[in-house]
């Protein structure tokens, strides 16, 4: 039966660019999405910029911009990341458009109708030097349960407390630096503690459709000692979003509006006529069809918005309910969270910019992808070997080995392999009954496994039947005829497995042997006639990892007034360590030991400014470990507490002058917002501060910076 399908992704904030986490999540909705459409089904996949809210407004007004030149400026990078990793996106919208605007309004109106809408008057920060409500993320202060300083307004990064913002400790405003505060206004309210809306969401949750991790999460909030609480979904004037009709200087809350969205894109790309080859519908008939499928593909830090307010939103507004919410978990490097900064981060842009094959990103990806809530780890060293390993030494091999006898003996013709009995014990049609089973189910990393052992039993064969022996023997033509087309056909049949994951690889396999764009039901019709062999993939450098991983460079250092003099050797070994300077010792400086400007101590820069002064960031660190870096005879690996509810890594060249041993428990003073610098040993997050002479003649030894009693970690030093 065709089945008709209306899909999404979550909807990218507009205040910046396409991360990593987009580009899974757009890779796996998109194999998901060109699985079925090979299944002949008929596919609307929308997605759209979430355009409104508070950090938009805040940053344009930053950058002197109006919001919508914002906005505009964010969508024009779009395509060139959907374009390079082969997203096939029906339909790309804005939440900021009159579509939106009239869906949403109209939706507050049914809710309302429907006696869902209440107001009550409420007390919040207001900053009086920007003149508006602070959101949660805009206001800073101490944690009410650990006492941790400089947490956001609704968590603890320390402790994970869960607070309201008028809970902080000495509150402050991260937009003006001034002490926020308290105002009343009066707010608009999804009454979701409504016993109609948690039955519902009870019945919606718990009825089979999500997996199980989301729905037992589900039942946390339904079930839990306060309940569902009432849902804010207004915001006061100065805000960038949709008016409340009827309500003047009121907004909606972005999260309101923001799924929304996906209504607004699917209706812009049936305006657009681009529905018109799938449907003669219009956009009212397809979204009332209760044979349409709607399905989300979001990650697991909005479960709460897509599994309790959306579904309630629709159902109360007289709309039709997604059938499933696919959640998946974050994207790792090495194991850790991603950090542009600390070089664990993965720059999709930059990816492309080196030439690197978007097809490898999306097989490893999908390799890794699997139908729960789980974090996946890119691993550098197990993408090279993966991608040279499945696509280019098993897939791809197939086709090189079989096409070389084929063409040069047979002119390219290729035997039904259905008549051939070695095609047989292959049993691709089990095969490609279980590989269409995993990736209807979105179990990505099982298809591909079966996919691959199926390549393996081909190249085995190949490598069992010995073709190249057989060429040489004119009585075993036929015999060599018939092993190269088995061959083949296994290509073939890989081709039309891993196409949703390889678009553009495939597309290139189907020119090679001269089939059209491949559908699922090709299994049983091999090519009859290929192409000479044209090279398909190459294999992935290693170090093309390596640059991918390089963090930022540090801003080039100023000019110095005089010629430099050479850095002090002693002390520092990349980003790792200073030279705080003693009395009767010229000035303080970092030296960088080949990877960057060296320092240029003794020399007169002359005065500086407080402000410049204010720029570098010393703060107070407990030595939480300390160890010998092997392979290395001035170096010491330093784990620091600074305070952030982590421990940066930290490397010093002073292991002349300390044991390690001793160091641990000691506190010191570092350099918090030094750019990390990319060593041999690893990444150095920071530096420590020591205290050595600019001239060695005037006496030996280096000297690690202390603190005073009561000293704690993140103290910032003044």
């Amino acid at each position: 039966m065709k089945r008709r399908l209306f899909v999404t992704t979550a909807l990218p904030y507009a205040n910046g660019s396409f991360h990593i986490g987009h580009i899974m999540e757009y890779i796996q909705a998109d194999i998901w999405v060109r699985f079925q459409r090979m299944r002949g089904h008929e596919v609307h996949f929308v997605c759209a910029d979430d355009g409104h809210g508070a950090p938009i407004m805040l940053k344009a007004q930053a950058e002197g911009i109006t919001p919508e030149a914002l906005i505009a400026r964010i969508a024009a990078e779009r395509p060139q990341y959907l374009n390079g990793f082969h997203i096939s996106f029906d339909n790309w919208h804005s939440t900021h458009s009159p579509e939106n605007t009239e869906l949403s309004q109209d939706i507050y109106r049914a809710l309302k109708a429907n006696d869902l809408i209440t107001t009550r008057v409420i007390e919040q920060f207001f900053d009086p030097v920007k003149e508006m409500f602070l959101p949660d993320r805009y206001i800073k202060g101490e944690c009410p349960k650990c006492g941790a300083k400089d947490q956001y307004g609704d968590s603890c990064e320390a402790c994970g407390a869960v607070y309201a913002p008028t809970d902080l400790r000495n509150p402050t405003s991260t937009l003006s630096g001034a002490t926020p505060v308290m105002r009343q206004s009066e707010h608009f309210f999804f009454r979701l503690s409504d016993p109609r809306c948690v039955a519902f969401l009870r019945d919606w949750t718990q009825g089979g459709r999500l997996q199980p991790e989301v729905a037992n999460k589900a039942r946390e909030w339904l079930d839990g000692e306060s309940g569902l609480g009432d849902w804010d979904i207004s915001r006061d004037a100065p805000y960038f979003g949709i008016p409340i009709p009827d309500a003047p200087g009121k907004y909606f809350y972005v999260w309101l509006d923001a799924p929304i969205g996906y209504l607004a894109s699917l209706k812009n790309h049936f305006a657009k006529g681009q529905a018109a080859p799938q449907t003669a519908q219009t956009y009212d008939a397809f979204v009332t069809d209760p044979g349409v499928e709607q399905y989300h593909f979001i990650g697991k830090d909005i479960i709460y918005f897509h599994t309790l307010f959306w579904p309630a939103t629709l159902h109360f507004s007289g709309r039709k309910t997604p059938d499933n919410v696919f959640v998946h978990g974050f994207i790792t490097v090495s194991g850790e969270k991603m950090s542009k900064s600390r070089g664990t981060g993965i720059s999709p842009l930059r990816y492309l910019e080196l030439g690197m094959n978007p097809e490898w990103l999306r097989y490893y990806i999908a390799a890794k992808l699997n139908a729960r809530v789980e974090d996946i780890d890119f691993n550098p060293d197990d993408f090279v070997a993966r991608v040279n390993s499945d696509l280019v030494g098993k897939y791809v091999n197939i086709a090189s080995r079989a096409a070389n006898f084929l063409v040069k003996h047979f002119d390219g013709q290729v035997l039904d392999p259905r008549t051939l009995p070695a095609w047989a014990t292959l049993n691709a049609q089990a095969v490609s009954h279980d590989i269409a089973a995993c990736i209807e189910g979105r179990e990505y990393g099982k298809a591909l496994r079966a996919a691959m052992e199926f390549a393996d039993r081909v190249n085995q064969y190949f490598d069992a039947e010995k073709p190249w022996e057989m060429a040489r023997d004119p009585a075993r033509r036929e015999a060599l005829h018939a092993v190269c087309s088995v061959c083949l056909a296994g290509f073939h049949a890989l081709t039309i497995w891993l196409k949703p994951v390889l678009p553009a690889l495939s597309a290139q396999a189907e020119a090679f042997m001269g089939c059209a764009p491949l559908t699922w039901s090709d299994l049983d019709r091999p090519p009859t006639r290929i192409q000479r062999y044209e090279h398909l993939m190459g294999r992935v450098d290693p170090k093309l990892l390596d640059a991918l991983f390089d963090p930022p460079d540090a801003p080039p250092s100023a000019p110095p007034s005089a010629p430099a003099a050479k850095a002090d050797k002693a002390v520092s070994s990349g980003a790792a360590s200073a030279n705080a300077a003693k009395p009767g010792s010229a000035g303080a400086g970092a030296s960088k030991a080949g990877t960057g400007p060296a320092s240029h101590e003794g020399v007169d820069t002359g005065p500086i400014s407080i402000d410049q002064f204010m720029n570098v960031e010393l703060r107070i660190a407990r030595i939480v470990e300390a160890s010998a870096v092997e392979g290395s005879d001035k170096l010491i690996r330093l784990a620091l507490d600074l305070g952030e509810g982590r421990l940066r890594n930290v490397f010093s060249g002073i292991r002349s002058a300390y044991d390690p041993a001793q160091l641990v428990g000691r506190h010191t003073v570092v350099v918090a917002n030094l750019a990390p610098r990319k060593m041999k040993f690893g990444i150095s997050e920071g530096m420590v501060l020591s205290a050595s002479w600019d001239d060695p003649s005037q006496g030996p030894g280096i000297f690690l910076l202390g603190a005073d009693t009561g000293a704690q970690p993140g103290m910032r030093v003044r």
